[in-house]
């Protein structure tokens, strides 16, 4: 098995035995600058996966016939245009474009948003491609007019690879076009969009697809391989990570955030608004919350501050600080709001400065505000996984237990810290064996604990006071 990831921060390619294990040896990657995810050149992104396979397969460490499947893991949400001979008309917005903000709020006065987000798991958002389309029909005439198909990113990977732009169930449920119950696209939405169902790719609910010949001649060993699975990041995450039952949630901090818990089964039959609900596969759901600042928001403080200290030094620091102690309120949304009340325009916000506060009291208080965020997801998804394991993985918390400690004491619940880097591309393999029939059960996958973190429950009641604040000042700057 092929499994590559396509993520923000780089690409990486690994070979898998029928178990679901890793080749000794047998991985490549290829990091990406960190630079701006708004929009992305999409053929840079397919020759980055290219790079990164030809890296892999030079390595030898197989012959032809011995891969049977590749699987693909790569983010959600991302929309491009493509003409009549497949070529972009647009670039590729990511999850993080914001430019689409009056559209959303376009959409919301013309349709029901709490049916569309019933059926198709998506509140209109400009990370959905309800929101992008109008802004692009209206802003963006000429490419709207020469765009025979729409496509996120694993759909035209797919094109470039295999020759056909086929959207796995999982990429599809993701768009805020797709009725999760049906498995399909939602086409009287679609239509009262002012798209027809054929701009779409058709939903593929059994990858077979072999490579191009141009690709088969590039890569022999990769002949006779089929295209298995083409999943969401977060779901293969989830998957990878040991966290799919509803007894387990991950949440995760790399250059954004989310909490999410998959299950095998159908959608849940009451959604709260502060939640999504999209599929890892036909027979598996995953649903959460997002956040657009994490990691990325941390580093953008260090960096602008200027602080001066080591990682680690930085951290230590910052744990000697006692909670809620520095009379900060931080509205952690410098690139707008996802989760949990969808308000793309909201923008980041620190109350409270005083001539002694220091880079230290800021650092930490961004950490407590995305706590707090994700304490507000964690109540919302007791509705549908409650009193769940809360599993952390992501390379943002790998080096700062203190934000682990913080984000347990805030949640008032034991954090458990573990999984690898290696849980998207893990999880893609393991979906698509499950896909071919080499593996049966998914929920046996276990769960990579390093630490556990347990709460404080005096800094929890401290923490909750900080929390009221926050929503008080969101309440009277968005709600208001």
């Amino acid at each position: 098995m092929l499994s590559i990831d396509v993520g923000t921060s780089g690409v990486r390619a690994a070979l898998f035995d029928e178990q679901g294990n890793q080749v000794e040896g047998a991985q490549a990657a290829t990091p990406r600058d960190r630079g701006d995810f708004v929009e992305l050149d999409p053929d840079a992104l397919v020759d980055e996966v290219i790079r990164t396979v030809d890296l892999l397969l030079v390595q030898q460490l197989v012959v032809a016939g011995e891969i049977e499947a590749i699987a693909i893991s790569t983010f959600w949400h991302s929309l491009v245009g493509v003409d009549e001979a497949g070529k972009p008309t647009t670039g590729l917005m990511t999850w993080a474009d914001t430019r689409a903000v009056q559209a959303a709020k376009d959409l919301r006065a013309e349709f029901d948003e709490r049916e569309i987000h019933a059926r198709t798991g998506c509140r209109f958002h400009p990370s959905y491609w309800p929101a992008k389309l109008r802004w692009l029909r209206t802003e963006r005439v000429e490419s709207f007019a020469a765009t025979r198909q729409w496509l996120g990113f694993g759909e035209y990977l797919c094109l470039r690879l295999f020759g056909e732009p086929a959207a796995g169930v999982s990429m599809a449920s993701a768009t805020g076009l797709f009725d999760q119950r049906t498995c399909d696209w939602a086409v009287d939405f679609v239509e009262a969009l002012g798209v027809s169902k054929n701009h779409l790719p058709r939903i593929s609910h059994k990858d077979a697809l072999r490579l191009s010949e141009a690709f088969q001649t590039r890569w022999p060993v990769l002949a006779d391989a089929r295209l298995a699975v083409v999943v969401g990041d977060g779901a293969a995450n989830n998957i990878g990570g040991g966290c799919s039952t509803k007894e387990k949630i991950a949440l995760m901090i790399g250059t954004s955030g989310a909490m999410r818990v998959a299950f095998a089964g159908e959608p849940p039959t009451t959604l709260p608004p502060s939640l999504w609900s999209y599929r890892a596969s036909r027979d598996r759901v995953v649903a959460g919350g997002a956040l657009s600042n994490g990691g990325g928001l941390l580093r953008w403080l260090v960096q602008s501050l200027n602080s001066g200290n080591d990682s680690a030094n930085l951290h230590q620091q910052l744990a000697a600080l006692e909670p809620d102690s520095h009379g900060l309120t931080i509205l952690p949304f410098w690139s707008g709001e996802r989760s949990t009340g969808w308000l793309a325009e909201a923008r980041g916000g620190i109350f409270g400065l005083r001539q002694q506060t220091t880079t230290l009291d800021i650092i930490r208080a961004a950490l407590e505000a995305i706590a707090y965020r994700f304490a507000l997801i964690a109540r919302d998804m007791d509705q549908i996984a409650p009193g769940a394991t809360i599993i952390a993985t992501g390379n943002a918390l790998r080096s700062s237990p203190v934000w682990l400690q913080i984000i347990a004491d805030v949640l008032g619940r034991p954090v458990m810290f573990g999984g690898s880097p290696e849980a998207s591309i893990r999880g893609a393999a393991l979906l698509a064996l499950e896909a071919v029939g080499k593996i049966g059960n998914l929920d046996a996958v276990s769960v990579s604990v390093d630490e556990v973190f347990e709460p404080d429950m005096l800094r929890h009641a401290r923490y909750q006071e900080g929390l009221a604040r926050q929503e008080k000042l969101y309440d009277r700057l968005f709600r208001e």
